[in-house]
Parts: C-alpha cells; structure tokens; sequence
C-alpha cells in the first residue's frame, strides 16, 4: 500500500514538473515573439525614417509616390500594435523560472513643459493590518498620464474708460486698438489659423466652419472666405519682398501643376507655377524662399511674364512654353536652360520597372535591357551628386569634370548606337529621343559647365507637393482671384517651411505686428529674419 501511494506522489511530482517545465517553455515563446515583433517594429521604423532622410536629403525620387511612405507608416503602425500585444502576452504567461528577472520597459519621459495636474488617491486612515490609527507618510508613487484638453475659445473684451474734467467738462478717453484687419473681429492667431488650416493643411472653409460649429462657434463660410481675402490683402508687402528677393537669383527652380478652376457648367484646368531659390546644394548663403503664381492655362505666355526681366539659370522640364525665354533676342538676354535628369530617368525607370510591369499584368519579356542599363549609367551620376552636395560651386564642377563628363560622354556614345538599332515607335526609342534631344541635350549637360546647377529640379517637386495634396480636399479655385489669394498665401507658407519655421507661428506674429512695422523694417518680419523675434512671436502665436 505505502509503495503504490509512493509511486503515485512520484508521478504527480512527475506531472507537475512537466507542467512546470511546458509553463516555462511557453513563457520563453512569448518573451520570444515579443522580441521578434518588437524587433520588426524596429526595423519599419528606421527603413521609414531613412526613407524620409533620403527624400529630405535628395529629393523625392520621380517613381515613388506618396504610397511608399503610406505603405510604409501603415506597416509600421500594425507592427508596433503587433508588439505590443506579444509583450501583453508574454508578461501574462512569465513564470518564475530559475533566476530569470524580466527587465522592465523603459517609458519615455513626457515633454517637461506641459503642465501637470496632481491628481491625489485617498489614503486610508488606518492601518489595515492591525486597525492602528498611527500611521505615518513614508512617501508617495507617481504615474503620468498623458491627456489632451480641448480647444478653448475666448472672447476678449478690450475696455476704454472714458472721463471727463469738472474744471472743463471735456471727456478723454484712449484712442482704440489697432486690429490687424479693419472693422475685424478676429484675433492674429485665429486668422492665422484659418490661412493655414486652409493652404497649409488642406482643410477646405467649410469643413473648418463644421468643425467650429461643433465646437460651439459658428462661424459661417463667407465670413471665414473675407478673413482669408483680408489676410491676403494685409500681407501683400512681404509677398512683395519674397518676390524680390526670389529673382535676384542667379538660378531658379520652376514647374508648375494643375488647379481646378471653377467656371460656368464645371470646372477647367488652371496652373500654379512655381519658382524656388535655393541656393544650398552649392554652398550659397542666401535664405532659401518660393514665388507662386496661377494662372488660368498653361500658356507660354505667363512664365515670360513671371520672368520678365530675369536672367540667370532655370531649372526646369521641357515644357516647350519655356522656349522663349530662352530666345537669343531676349531682353535683358537668354535664360539658360538646364534640364531635369530625374525626368529623363523617369521615362527609362517606366520601362525598366520589372515589379510594377508584373504587378500590371505584363510579362517580364517587356522590360527594356536598354532601359534597366541606361537606369543605372543614369544613377551613377546621381551618386556623385550625393558626394558634391553642399559645397562650392567650384568644388562641384572639378568634380564633375573628372568623374561625371566621362560618364555622360559614355551614356551619351551608348544611346546614339541603340537608337540606331531601335523603330522610331519602341517606347525606349522615346526616353532616348527625349534625352538627346538637339534642343534638349545642352540643358541636360548644363551641370557639366557650372557648379551651381543641380542634376534634378526636386526643390521645384517639392513645393508643389502640398498643392496636391490640398487639390484633393478643396477640389478647385472658386475664381481666378480665388486662385491669385491662394498662390499669394502658398508664397508665405512654402517660404516659412523652407526656412524651418513654423508657419503658423510666424504668421499669427506677423499679422499681429505687420501694421505697426515702418517699410523700412518691413524685412525683419521676413521668415528668415524673424528668429530674431521668436521669443517675443511665441506668446502672440
């Protein structure tokens, strides 16, 4: 009897250490997804941050859309909810096994500046082991939560006395206010909020009206559409100077999109051009800065009128409308062209695309050689590029010289003997015609005989990006002055951003000051002089 009831504890001894032995193996599984997920969560991250440092650093390549970063946020957010959920499960299922001492995460701190609220948990005022009432503080834990306050709105009531005088009986009282816009109702950081929300952020007025009604402010969409005529109107002077200081440039970006216009029984196709100076890639001091202008076509007609009397470099696409500007009759003289490799690329990358031709039905057979082969002689310059970036315009040409002219020379031999071979209707045959164009090709070898010219017109690129976005949202312009405020609004918005500034900020500090400044200082409220004025414009924005 007692050798059957000892074979029994040994068994369930037995079992329990078994059980043990599969709690503790299924605790290490958990604590190993929760690395793994934790680990892809990771590495998402840092592919999107480098691929947002590559775009921020080279420019936005011309075949790849927003999708990728879209895609790649999107990845990255289910895999941190992935990780978070392992971690749940591996805290639920740790045993204590041996003397393994999970480490705790660590918490990022929340921004010191925030202010906190102390929100106090009642104490008992017992003792509740023994009943005793003599209990003493010995010190207190603290958790941080963070909360979000909503929107408050305020009316401010500004109060005039008035007085009068026994002796005379003449009444005094201060003179009124200035108010940045006349008759107005509305607050610099208000209608610094609405501009932006509306050009900066791509929140059409009557979504910005929905949202204020909710809010409990109703503000209807005319009155919101006269404050933006009026922040417009009050900020002429600084388009002005934006505008000077943006053609003095020796060399320019441009480009243009499509707007929608309003017109009778539906819409038509408008542009916004687009001029940046940016004078960083070749070591250049002067502040970066962007002009738009609309217009209610694409005609050749308004980028000679955008640059009449402008002579330097442009960098831009073929368009044939910047042809005359270019015209050796010119006054004051001919604009140098300098054509866009990452257009040209483009064409080639379409056809060479193995992923994308497979993801659209096609048959890999239908990749170009040509093009995989001219994609990558193409890039090779672009790596040199990388290298000469930010420095002097004569550091750059020595080098493009001795490592890029070869290079082009070579690309340049290479597609001649191709296109000999090719039908005048292959695709290939097409991005070749494009790039060795007779009116065409010294554009593109423009970067070989000055230092200052960039191989693409990215900066151009780029500051149209956020017009289309916005298209999306406002779906057109109501008038073409509807479309002469809002190129005028986007001049404010892009330079503020080219120059790290915040543009909401600086344009609740400007419209609040704009008025009391003389024209002769007019240029301190600039986006790249008004760090000077920060500490003060912070308390206004």
């Amino acid at each position: 009897m007692s050798e059957g009831r000892s074979e029994l504890e040994e068994l369930r001894a037995a079992l329990e250490a078994s059980e043990q032995r599969a709690a503790a193996a299924e605790a290490d599984l958990a604590r190993a997804r929760a690395v793994v997920s934790t680990s892809e969560a990771m590495i998402a991250g840092l592919k999107l941050e480098i691929a947002l440092l590559k775009r921020d650093k080279y420019g936005r390549s011309a075949e790849r859309s927003a999708k990728l970063f879209d895609q790649l946020e999107l990845q990255l957010e289910e895999l941190v909810a992935d990780a978070a959920e392992d971690r749940v499960q591996a805290e639920r299922k740790t045993t204590k096994v041996g003397s393994f001492e999970r480490r705790k995460p660590v918490k990022k701190a929340f921004p010191e500046h925030l202010p906190r609220e102390r929100v106090m948990v009642e104490a008992p005022s017992t003792c509740s082991c023994c009943g005793s009432d003599r209990i003493v503080k010995m010190g207190e834990d603290i958790t941080e939560t963070l909360e979000v306050v909503p929107r408050q709105w305020k009316v401010i009531q500004t109060v005039r006395e008035k007085f009068t005088c026994r002796a005379c009986e003449k009444i005094t009282q201060p003179p009124a206010p200035f108010h940045p816009i006349p008759r107005g109702w509305a607050g610099p950081s208000l209608l610094a909020m609405i501009v932006f929300e509306k050009y900066g952020q791509h929140q059409p007025l009557n979504r910005q009206a929905e949202r204020y009604a909710r809010e409990g402010v109703d503000l209807s969409l005319s009155t919101l559409a006269d404050q933006v005529r009026a922040v417009a109107e009050l900020l002429k002077p600084l388009n002005a100077l934006i505008e000077a200081h943006v053609f003095t440039a020796a060399r320019l970006h441009g480009d243009d999109t499509t707007v929608p216009l309003l017109a009778r029984g539906g819409t038509k196709t408008a542009r916004l051009w687009t001029y940046v100076r940016n004078d960083r890639p070749f070591d250049g001091t002067a502040p970066p800065a962007v002009v738009f202008r609309f217009s209610r076509d694409r005609a050749g007609e308004h980028p000679m009128e955008h640059l009449a009397g402008w002579q330097g470099i442009l960098q831009a696409d073929a368009y044939a409308g910047y042809n005359h500007l270019y015209d050796a009759t010119r006054k004051p003289g001919p604009v140098a062209s300098a054509l866009c490799w990452s257009h040209a690329r483009r064409k080639f990358f379409e056809l060479a695309d193995v992923e994308t031709n497979i993801r659209k039905g096609k048959s890999p057979k239908d990749v170009s050689p040509i093009a995989v082969e001219a994609v990558k002689r193409i890039d090779a310059l672009f790596e040199i590029e990388r290298m000469v970036n930010g420095q002097s315009p004569e550091a750059r040409l020595e080098m493009r010289q001795r490592q890029s002219a070869p290079l082009v020379a070579a690309l340049e031999q290479w597609l001649r003997g191709e296109r000999a071979l090719l039908s005048k209707h292959a695709k290939v045959a097409k991005a070749i015609d494009y790039l060795l164009s007779s009116t065409h090709w010294p554009g593109f070898t423009r970067f070989l005989e000055d230092g200052r010219v960039c191989l693409s017109n990215n900066a151009a690129e780029r500051s149209l990006r956020g017009v289309a976005l916005g298209r999306k949202s406002w779906l057109f312009a109501g008038s073409e002055r509807g479309g002469q405020r809002a190129a005028a609004i986007y001049t404010l918005i892009g330079t503020a951003k080219l120059n790290d500034i915040d543009p909401q900020a600086w344009l609740a500090d400007v419209i609040a000051r704009i008025s009391d400044t003389p024209v002769s200082r007019l240029h301190e409220l600039l986006p790249w002089n008004w760090q000077k004025q920060a500490p003060q414009s912070a308390e206004a924005a």
